[in-house]
């Protein structure tokens, strides 16, 4: 096996430590006043999602499971997520990272593969918590399964190749962080010490770190570029990669704010769209934009939120955001205005059947979306649901 681990560039620069507060200037505020019009959309959407339902992905046995991504190719479905298989709680000290995959047409004859729990030894090192697990496909025959976990008191980003026409697992690795000139692995340490290398400041960061699931491309002096979030507590910034294992810091929010974890991302011209949740005290998150060009950031707009995780789709033509408005039993879609961000406007407002923690959409065999989402961090479940009936 390849060394997995490798040693941080040793900085003789401090970190500059920047501090969030809530915004001072937006552009526009969305609150949870919408019309009726949009609740109408919003309990035909929630009856749709439960009309529609798929299929469950946790494994019998599972005392919890939570944050999921899918994609599906060649008539398979494939379904990330973490488990707890000995108690019913988020404990990372007791967590599992896993993939699951079934037939489109046979949707309840599932595999399981665990990529990695507790105790196990990657590079001769133990592992000692697990986090957040997503999937990105690599090419026509390759998915990256992609999970945090916690070793010798630090976080790192894991990635472990699976190949679609064998369903085989390969060797584990450690993404790497890129900030110019300097690249650690990606880690808790290593983003530190790159970010502090080449002067760029940081907010503060804490817990474990994470890499926000959908991909958005662009075509940058010939390579083709994916675009994604990356967070570590009130820490947020959008990365690139051209070939999802190393990925190179991109910008952050020139502008003073309360961020907070997940950063959902999206690439559609030349501006990278991008939302995020903020302190558990605000009750909006922010939307902005960075033109990728000038690196110049639109005035944000603030959206009623309940501080969960966001996600973008390009669906139509148009670019759509979906959040939690005012809990985690609420679905919102607000429709993008990729003109001027400010004239965005709520396209629905859903209470669900059910709770419907972290949404992630992503078509499903074809030209339609599903959504796989979390109901009581117990039941990782996927439905199907047409969003053109709602435009």
């Amino acid at each position: 096996m390849n060394k997995v681990f490798s040693e941080d560039f040793k900085t003789q620069k401090e970190l500059i430590i920047t501090e969030g507060a809530p915004i001072s200037n937006v552009a526009k505020r969305i609150s949870l006043d919408v019309s009726e019009e949009a609740v109408k959309k919003g309990d035909a959407f929630a009856d749709e999602i439960e009309a529609c339902f798929i299929s469950d992905f946790e494994k019998e046995g599972d005392k919890m499971a939570h944050v999921s991504t899918f994609i599906t190719v060649d008539g398979y479905a494939y379904v990330s997520y973490y488990a707890n298989t000995k108690e019913p709680s988020e404990d990372p000290t007791n967590q599992t990272a896993r993939l699951a995959y079934a037939p489109i047409d046979d949707i309840e004859n599932k595999t399981f593969l665990d990529l990695q729990t507790i105790g196990d030894i990657v590079g001769n090192k133990k592992v000692d918590m697990v986090y957040d697990t997503i999937l990105m496909q690599k090419d026509d025959d390759t998915i990256y399964v992609m999970w945090t976990a916690r070793v010798e008191e630090n976080y790192y980003r894991f990635y472990c190749p699976f190949t679609l026409s064998t369903k085989k697992l390969g060797e584990v690795a450690v993404n790497r962080f890129k900030v110019n000139g300097t690249v650690n692995d990606f880690s808790a340490s290593g983003i530190r010490g790159a970010l502090a290398e080449n002067g760029i400041p940081c907010k503060k960061m804490y817990s474990d770190i994470g890499i926000m699931q959908k991909l958005s491309s662009r075509v940058e002096n010939g390579v083709v570029y994916y675009y994604s979030g990356t967070y570590s507590g009130d820490f947020t910034c959008v990365i690139k990669s051209s070939d999802l294992v190393t990925w190179e810091y991109v910008a952050q929010p020139d502008f003073i704010n309360d961020s907070k974890w997940e950063n959902a991302t999206f690439v559609y011209g030349d501006k990278c769209y991008y939302f995020v949740r903020q302190q558990d005290t605000n009750h909006y998150g922010f939307l902005t934009a960075l033109d990728l060009n000038t690196g110049k950031w639109d005035k944000p707009v603030e959206i009623a939120d309940s501080q969960s995780r966001g996600d973008f789709i390009l669906y139509q033509g148009g670019l759509y955001l979906f959040h939690a408005p005012r809990s985690r039993e609420y679905i919102g879609i607000v429709k993008i205005d990729t003109e001027d961000i400010s004239k965005s406007e709520v396209l629905l407002q859903a209470h669900m059947h059910s709770s419907c923690f972290y949404p992630f959409v992503q078509y499903y065999n074809g030209d339609e979306l599903a959504m796989s989402y979390t109901v009581a961090r117990r039941h990782i479940r996927l439905a199907r649901f047409t969003l053109s009936k709602y435009l």
